[in-house]
């Protein structure tokens, strides 16, 4: 079609018509060449190549050359860089090689390009390694791989390398490497190639400039940036930006502002450019009210009516917790497009209202807008909140007609989806179906186990991660350090513990904490506090672990004074903490103490008590032997279900011996939950401890008359790699006569040794000899 009006060229001429065509079509010179009817063909070329990148059109275009030359393929090569295409790069860089074709440096630069941009590191190396001789372009093509794959020892020793054959870096080669260090966060490289870069001129490099800037602010050295700064003898949009975005990301809100207000005197100016990266700097909940002075100057300057200013103004607000700022925002942009409608949506899931995220999706759909991956992503996620399985089902078939399945980050958030929703199966089947599985979708897998209460198969999976070659990231060493936790898999938990040092990570919050917890629940209380003590920061989660640990181990002196630690730091206690703190409380017995933290709760940090801190406190008085202050404090309480204090007051009742209360708490819960084995249980032991075994009878028929079964109890054991775990009465374990004998063994050890069961528990009345019998198994 596009070559019908000129057969009669020569192959010379006929590369020429051919390259017009792969810069875009975008010149008038085409038109020379062409009829009404090929622009109408160049037309459909032009879209399809900006859909879907290079064409088989194309293709056909290159086989129809007798020898294409060399800029041909630099524009094809150029064509699959922009579309990030390494499959047709593969085919153009096959159809050289076919062709004999012995590429100049200027072409193996281009491969070297379309390979490291399209993420292939191997490839890009290997056309590195096949150049004779390297330009400065080859030089920055291959550390700025290197360093886009955060392999910033591999980009080092390639800037290293290129000193020793005297190549020179410039302003490229630095703001590659420097990138590299702001990403993984590695000031002391950083500042050695800042002192580089002032021996050999480039510091006062505009673009250089701004990369040490956004190093030094990421970083966490901010007075660095501003020195680099201030010291810049030219200063750009992308300068000035960075300085206020690195303010910004350490939460330096009025710095940020002065910078914002000295550049409006300068020739740089205002525009929508700028006010969109400066509202995406001040995107987070500790900025909002920076963000709201930015928006203030956007409606001076005329620009709040921009879409693209409107569309930034609404994430701001959505990042920053204002969901009704946000939509304000929302109704007064001039008009909506597609990320319009995108941040609304997401701002909603953002902010856990996943009925109205629903609700937004479906008005966008009724505005004639089709959703992209990124609507289905923030959709799916609003369904996973709500927990609204069957409209997340729809939402995945409308995913497959639109042709959006096969998108890696779609597949993870509809396996996330899936598991919130307690379909693990679906979640897994999703996972498996993935052709292709990055870090994120073995992540949410991983997670959705862990949710699910499937600490088993979280350990499955995390195997299988790492024979796949994935290396974990922090939110996933989280997920398996809580399985670990859950499981009381010590021995296992202290493997993942070598695995993070063994991969460089850092021990950051979520990881320390895991830690600690993992540590503290598997019985190492010691080794949860090495943990803590050598996190370089902490937060309030931190906090909470520790305390945790030391009041789950009986150490509630040492738990309540981590929690003056805690408050001495400036770290301001949560609900959770006072959880923590009243546990601890109670394993001490401090019944005033208790009282004290509660209240101060209430009037000194303004938290509203939950039913958990009303247990604890229940189990504060029922410890202490205070039965009926408890039962007033339950009575007084400001909760329609109170079934889980009464539960905790009923165990009380038996170790003191307190039957009628425990009558009357026994009557509140089974109003409530009629079928609640536990509170039969609790009531047959009151009865059976204080040896009032006709009522214990009465209990007992009452729960075979009204069908009620206790449910056995379980425990488990790590031995090796293996977790074994045991049922009461259960005779299934593969080495069960064995583990019978050695409990045998162990029950006359214990009578030899003067052991005395306590039977007052044991629901029948048998004779002592009988209650004594095998105490261990039970």
């Amino acid at each position: 079609m596009l070559f019908r009006v000129v057969p009669t060229l020569k192959s010379n001429d006929n590369f020429i018509v051919f390259n017009i065509s792969c810069v875009g079509f975008c010149k008038h010179m085409h038109m020379w060449f062409c009829t009404d009817e090929d622009r109408t063909s160049i037309d459909k070329v032009k879209t399809s190549t900006n859909d879907h990148g290079v064409t088989s059109c194309r293709d056909s275009m290159i086989d129809s050359m007798d020898t294409p030359s060399s800029y041909t393929y630099t524009r094809l090569l150029q064509d699959c860089i922009h579309k990030k295409n390494l499959i047709e790069g593969k085919r153009v860089h096959a159809h050289m090689i076919k062709n004999g074709i012995q590429p100049d440096i200027f072409l193996r630069n281009s491969l070297i390009n379309m390979y490291a941009k399209c993420d292939d590191l191997v490839g890009a190396k290997n056309e590195f390694d096949n150049l004779i001789e390297r330009d400065q372009v080859s030089w920055n093509a291959i550390i700025a791989a290197y360093a886009r794959q955060g392999e910033l020892k591999a980009a080092v020793e390639m800037f290293r390398q290129m000193g020793r054959e005297s190549k020179k870096a410039d302003h490229y080669t630095f703001g590659s490497i420097l990138v590299a260090c702001s990403n993984l966060r590695v000031p002391k490289l950083g500042k050695q190639l800042h002192t580089h870069s002032i021996k050999t001129g480039f510091e006062l490099h505009v673009s250089v400039g701004c990369s040490l800037i956004n190093m030094y602010a990421k970083c966490n050295s901010v007075e660095d940036a501003r020195q680099v700064f201030d010291k810049m003898p030219e200063r750009n949009v992308v300068s000035w930006t960075a300085m206020i975005t690195g303010y910004a990301l350490q939460e330096c809100g009025d710095e940020a502002m002065e910078v914002f207000e000295l550049m409006q005197w300068t020739d740089v100016g205002f525009n929508k450019f700028i006010f969109t990266s400066v509202l995406s700097a001040f995107a987070h909940p500790r900025a909002l009210e920076q963000g709201k002075q930015i928006h203030v100057h956007a409606i001076k300057n005329g620009l709040e009516m921009d879409v693209t200013v409107g569309n930034a103004l609404v994430t701001m607000y959505a990042n920053c917790g204002s969901i009704d700022d946000a939509l304000q925002a929302f109704k007064l942009a001039s008009k909506h497009d597609l990320v319009s409608w995108n941040a609304m949506i997401t701002g909603y899931a953002q902010n856990v209202h996943g009925e109205k995220a629903l609700c937004f999706f479906c008005e966008m759909q009724y505005s004639g807008l089709k959703p992209n991956q990124f609507t289905f992503v923030s959709v799916l996620k609003a369904c996973a909140i709500e927990e609204a399985l069957e409209q997340g089902k729809q939402i995945h078939s409308s995913i497959l007609k639109l042709g959006f399945g096969l998108q890696i980050f779609v597949g993870s958030a509809l396996v996330d989806m899936y598991a919130k929703c307690g379909s693990i199966e679906e979640a897994h089947r999703g996972f498996d179906e993935m052709p292709e599985k990055d870090m994120v979708s073995w992540t949410a897998l991983i997670a959705g186990y862990m949710r699910n209460g499937k600490g088993e198969e979280v350990m499955s999976l995390f195997c299988k991660m790492e024979h796949a070659g994935r290396k974990p990231n922090q939110y996933t060493l989280t997920c398996v350090l809580s399985a670990c936790a859950s499981l009381a898999g010590l021995e296992q938990g202290k493997q993942v513990h070598g695995h993070i040092y063994k991969i460089g990570l850092d021990l950051d919050v979520s990881v320390g904490s895991a830690l600690t917890t993992m540590y503290a629940k598997g019985g190492s209380i010691d080794d949860a506090w090495a943990v803590f003590d050598k996190m370089p920061t902490r937060d309030v989660v931190s906090w909470n672990s520790i305390i945790a640990g030391y009041s789950q181990h009986g150490r509630g002196m040492e738990a309540l004074q981590l929690f003056g630690d805690m408050q001495q730091t400036g770290t301001k206690p949560d609900d959770i903490t006072f959880i923590n703190v009243l546990s601890a409380c109670s394993h001490g017995g401090l019944v005033d103490q208790g009282w004290r933290y509660f209240n101060s709760m209430i009037h000194d940090h303004n938290i509203i008590p939950r039913i958990d801190h009303y247990g604890c406190m229940v189990d504060i008085l029922g410890r202490g032997g205070y039965l009926e202050k408890a039962e007033d404090f339950i009575k007084n309480a400001s909760f329609d279900h109170k079934a889980p204090l009464w539960r905790i007051l009923l165990g009380s009742c038996r170790t003191h011996g307190k039957v009628e209360i425990a009558k009357r708490a026994a009557e509140y819960i089974l109003e409530l939950e009629a079928h609640d084995s536990r509170t039969y249980v609790l009531l047959s032991n009151t009865y059976a401890a204080a040896g009032r075994w006709s009522d214990v009878e009465k209990v007992r028929k009452l729960m075979k008359d009204k069908g009620v079964k206790k449910e056995p109890g379980r425990s488990w054991i790590q031995v090796g790699n293996r977790v074994h775990v045991f049922v009461v009465g259960d005779r299934s374990h593969p080495q069960t006569n064995d583990i019978y004998a050695i409990l045998e063994k162990l029950t006359k050890v214990l009578k030899d040794a003067g052991y005395v069961p306590d039977t007052k528990s044991v629901l029948h009345d048998l004779d002592q000899e009988k209650k004594c019998y095998n105490p261990i198994s039970g």
